[in-house]
């Protein structure tokens, strides 16, 4: 007796599950499940997300959403990061369809994450030409740094540096500032 095939997702077979609770997204076809994230991811995102709204206040160059999202570049592709920055113009449409154009994404590693948000979900951003992608991991306390034509990322351990196109003066934000104490 064999084995059944895998089923291989496409981004409708993803938006018919059921909502369970679970984040459900698709890359090339393999599934993607993660639980409810653990307090510390839900702290950094939320620092990261006033900084951003602050700083999109002063340069408005997009628009700063967290997930759940609907972020679908292929059929097989839908993707839900922890937060981004999108083109304003695409966010102003609000119809998730019509948001293509990521500025910045921010992944927080979480134990049941970190495969996907290091390797999948990252090789999918840089296919789709992110410009910036940050991966923060709370318990190195640390954010990898990564741009579409990279093998490996810079790391940041002090802060991080986001200077977007059309902006006078880039973000600035200390890693000490938005993560939970040690």
């Amino acid at each position: 007796m064999g084995m059944a095939a895998p089923v291989y997702y496409t981004a409708d077979m993803v938006r018919a599950l059921p909502d369970d609770g679970s984040r459900y997204e698709t890359v090339h076809g393999e599934l993607l499940v993660t639980p409810a994230p653990r307090l510390a991811h839900q702290h950094v995102l939320m620092e990261l997300s006033a900084r951003l709204h602050g700083y999109l206040d002063q340069h408005p160059v997009g628009r700063v959403l967290a997930s759940p999202a609907d972020i679908s570049w292929a059929p097989d592709v839908l993707v839900q990061p922890d937060l981004f920055v999108a083109s304003r113009d695409e966010v102003l449409t609000f119809d998730w369809t019509r948001i293509s154009h990521l500025l910045l994404v921010i992944e927080v590693l979480s134990p049941s994450t970190k495969r996907y948000d290091r390797f999948t979900k990252r090789r999918a951003y840089q296919e789709f030409a992110v410009p910036c992608y940050w991966i923060v991991d709370i318990d190195a306390r640390s954010a990898e740094i990564w741009t579409p034509d990279v093998q490996f990322p810079s790391t940041e351990h002090e802060r991080l540096t986001w200077h977007p196109e059309g902006a006078a003066d880039p973000l600035v934000i200390p890693l000490a500032d938005i993560l939970p104490p040690a």
